[in-house]
């Protein structure tokens, strides 16, 4: 009985336990039941956990930014051609992972890698076996691969090929890019644009690098804009939301002064000199010489801005950015400051060769001289005497008081980056003469070109500007224009036409040393320089091609349309050209091609031709030269065999006119001449001419220089 009294207890005492731990249990899970449904009515209420907003990140979770890219601007020549305009262009990759497969099971990987890599090959700068070894990676399982720069900047036409092939696995990504269809084209004034990563915003957007592209990089790029709206887990957007925008604002176009056909002609004209003597650096701009305005601009080294080759070493813009003596074509100013302070008596002589200053010797370029000679001829001849002279009759304070006049030792305010302002030594006497002619003082080629349009202009001097408008991309109204920005007086028109007959006599002169700079039917003012080059260490270089050589000339001389300014820096002059020579193969063509655009009138002087025929070909140049006939010389014989036009014809001034010499044929440069003197030539020579088009010679069959016998055919296209 006692035992069984004793289970019955014990039963009892595990009932009793039981209900403790379910009663403990009860009050645990109630417990834990209202602090989670409080914590839940809390978070409901308040929406916030840890300071993190649930509906802010709700509202995250679904809602999609899109961003909309802002187009740049257009970049315009004169007569509304792009020259740089946005484009897209592609990067290309390849997917190996063999997991990933489309719609029916079709595979979106590269199946055959001997076929895609051919392919590639084919419309890829990559070699088959290169492709191949890119599709066959050393990690046997890559999801996908790239092809380096070879698989970049793929344009849309390319791309377009190769989708046509239909390769398994092959995929573009597309990519904001800047097209500059002309190649080299005043590459270092447009400037480049390039992709660049965008910290705040992990995008990419183009960046103007140089030039007009960097100046107005703000204008051209205009603004992002974005597009915010809020889709379910299905990519369904949700209904009763409403969507954030903030539109984008496409950037402004800039319109330049640039003229397509007179600038591929300068460029031409360029690379055919830089080929011929590597020079170190060249500059040419062509100006409007009432309005300031920029025709045409190109240096040397410059770019592809198509292909970036060559930017490496042509980072600088040296219309602006770059400073030089000038040499004698500082003369000009020289000239003009000394009649316009009434210190110039050209009739007055002086003896040249050599002029002591304060103990030192101001040498001209022939240390011999001339002897005495008269200030007018001293000009001509480009007597660095002759300055220093008239520098001293003025005094150092008149000539600095006008070399700041024509706007040198300040910025031009070109708008371009890193203008530079030029320098001078100015202390001693031997300084301020030797800036007379060139020496001692830094300018920039703007700085030249706008000091030449107070010449140019009849006193009235003109700020260079390359931009005519800036337009709205949306409705093409201008927002601002661009025109005529007189900056001084530095001169009188007197004194601006005296300078200018004093710069024909540089050219037609018997004994001036421009007469390279003649061109058929047209009255030139030039003036050249030749400066020796700075050695970086206080002195000059020396040698043969130590040294700069520039023409600046403006045509018609009596009353100029055009303004061309060309420098030519430490070429390795081969002893068949002179550097003078060189340059004009720049300057004629180029300045005779904008008079005949813009229809400026030839002088219509006649002359009649003399007979030259059996004279030594010295003195037949000589004499036609005298007359101011453009001379072409055939050969390198002694003695003139043939001449035309012939003798007691009557022709302009400055007609081109030939002379046959007695051996040594060489075919002449004919780029930019008429049909009737190619025809001129052809029947002198007895070459047969075969020609297409009308106009003026832009090509020809037998190179410059290379030697002919009169039985060759030449062939000629016009434009």
């Amino acid at each position: 009985m006692k035992g069984s009294s004793n289970h019955s207890a014990g039963k009892k005492g595990d009932t009793w336990n039981r209900r403790i731990v379910g009663k403990f249990l009860l009050l645990f899970f109630v417990s834990v039941f209202v602090l989670l449904s409080t914590r839940l009515l809390v978070i409901a209420v308040g929406k916030n956990v840890k300071n993190v907003n649930l509906n802010e990140q709700a509202q995250k979770l679904y809602t999609q930014t899109q961003t909309l890219k802002a187009r740049r601007g257009t970049i315009y020549d004169a007569d509304g051609n792009p020259i740089a305009e946005d484009t897209s262009t592609y990067s290309l990759y390849a997917v190996l992972d063999k997991s990933q497969r489309g719609l029916n099971d079709k595979p979106l990987y590269v199946v055959n890698k001997d076929k895609t890599a051919r392919i590639l090959a084919k419309y890829l700068p990559i070699s088959e076996k290169k492709a191949l070894k890119i599709l066959s990676p050393k990690n046997k399982q890559p999801f996908q691969v790239e092809f380096g720069s070879a698989g970049t900047n793929i344009s849309l036409i390319t791309k377009k090929k190769i989708e046509a092939e239909h390769l398994p696995g092959i995929d573009f990504v597309q990519q904001q890019a800047r097209l500059y269809p002309n190649g080299v084209f005043s590459s270092n004034l447009i400037g480049v644009a390039t992709s660049q990563n965008n910290k705040k915003t992990g995008g990419t957007n183009l960046v103007g690098q140089m030039g007009i592209e960097k100046a107005f990089n703000k204008v051209l790029a205009g603004k992002n804009g974005y597009k915010d709206a809020q889709y379910d887990v299905y990519g369904y957007k949700l209904p009763g939301r409403k969507q954030k925008e903030k539109r984008v604002q496409n950037g402004d176009n800039i319109y330049t002064n640039i003229d397509s056909r007179i600038q591929t002609l300068l460029e031409s004209e360029m690379n055919s000199v830089a080929s011929q003597v590597h020079p170190a650096g060249m500059n040419a701009v062509l100006m409007d010489a009432k309005t300031g305005k920029i025709v045409a601009a190109s240096q040397r080294p410059t770019f592809n801005a198509s292909t970036l080759k060559g930017i490496n070493k042509a980072w600088t813009n040296t219309l602006t950015a770059d400073t030089y003596e000038p040499g004698s074509t500082m003369k000009v100013f020289t000239l003009s400051a000394a009649i316009n302070s009434g210190h110039f008596n050209g009739s007055e002589t002086y003896e040249s060769g050599r002029y002591s200053i304060d103990g030192k010797i101001v040498p001209d370029w022939d240390p011999a001289g001339w002897g005495y000679i008269t200030f007018n001829k001293g000009f001509a001849l480009s007597s660095n005497v002759a300055m220093a002279h008239l520098e001293q009759q003025m005094g150092s304070k008149t000539w600095k008081k006008y070399i700041q006049r024509f706007g040198f030792l300040k910025s031009t305010n070109s708008g371009l980056p890193g203008e530079l302002s030029g320098r001078i030594q100015f202390n001693y006497p031997i300084e301020q003469a030797d800036t007379s002619f060139g020496q001692g003082i830094e300018v920039t080629t703007m700085q030249m070109m706008q000091a030449l349009t107070a010449v140019s202009n009849n006193g009235t001097m003109v700020k260079p500007y390359f931009i005519s408008k800036i337009t709205d991309s949306g409705n093409g109204k201008t927002i601002k224009k661009y025109g005529k920005k007189v900056v001084g007086h530095p001169i009188s028109a007197e004194t601006a036409k005296k300078v200018r007959k004093h710069m024909q006599d540089v050219v037609y002169k018997s004994y001036g040393i421009g007469q390279d700079y003649k061109i058929k039917g047209y009255r030139i003012a030039a003036k050249t320089g030749t400066a020796q080059v700075s050695n970086g260490y206080g002195g000059y270089a020396s040698g043969d091609d130590s040294y700069l050589y520039s023409v600046a000339g403006m045509v018609p001389a009596n009353n100029p349309r055009y303004v061309m300014f060309i420098t030519m820096k430490q070429p390795q002059l081969t002893g068949t050209k002179t550097a003078t020579q060189l340059l004009a193969e720049i300057f004629k063509p180029v300045i005779t091609r904008a008079l005949q655009n813009s229809n400026t009138k030839q002088s219509a002087v006649k002359k009649t031709m003399p007979s030259v025929l059996y004279n030594t070909t010295v003195q037949a140049k000589r004499a036609l030269n005298e007359k101011g006939f453009d001379v072409v010389t055939i050969g390198s014989g002694s003695t003139v065999t043939k001449q035309s036009p012939v003798a007691g014809e009557k022709i302009n001034e400055q007609n081109r006119v030939f002379i046959l010499t007695n051996g040594g044929w060489k075919m002449p440069r004919i780029i930019g001449w008429s049909k009737a003197d190619v025809q001129k030539l052809c029947k002198l020579t007895g070459m047969k001419l075969q020609s297409t088009g009308t106009g003026y010679a832009n090509s020809q069959s037998i190179n410059f220089s290379q030697s002919i016998n009169g039985k060759e055919t030449l062939k000629v296209n016009f434009e």
